[in-house]
């Protein structure tokens, strides 16, 4: 396989489906005709499953393993989120900073190598980067 060639796709896998569902239709706007069931898929200008969610109680049955979610910050990965410019960016932050979520490292910060972003978490402690590398 050649990488390059690749279409990449982010799964999460979640224990409460329906707070991390809302969470990332609602609060962060990605569409989805979630059914309630234990898969959503959600509408990214990425295309076709480029961000979907499992449920883990469903998935560790899959591969018959025991699995325990991080405590607090997950830190084994991000999700990164690119808006088309610092000026969207700013805005995002300043509409998700009146809905009481938290942002791990505090204000949007930019960086000498071009990227202004900052983090926030979801329900379940995932760490999401939102920046632009695009000071227009």
């Amino acid at each position: 396989m050649l990488g390059k060639a690749a279409k990449v796709g982010t799964g999460l896998l979640v224990g409460e489906m329906d707070a991390m569902v809302r969470f990332y239709r609602d609060t962060l706007g990605f569409a989805t005709e979630w059914d309630g069931g234990d898969f959503a898929e959600f509408t990214t200008a990425s295309g076709a499953l480029s961000l979907f969610m499992y449920s883990r109680k469903e998935f560790v049955k899959a591969i018959d393993e025991t699995y325990f979610p991080p405590k607090g910050i997950n830190q084994t990965f991000e999700l990164a989120l690119w808006l088309p410019s610092y000026a969207d960016m700013d805005a995002e932050y300043e509409r998700l900073s009146k809905l009481g979520l938290t942002f791990p490292t505090g204000e949007p910060i930019t960086y000498p190598f071009g990227i202004r972003n900052f983090y926030v978490l979801d329900p379940e402690g995932n760490l999401i980067e939102i920046g632009s590398t695009n000071k227009i």
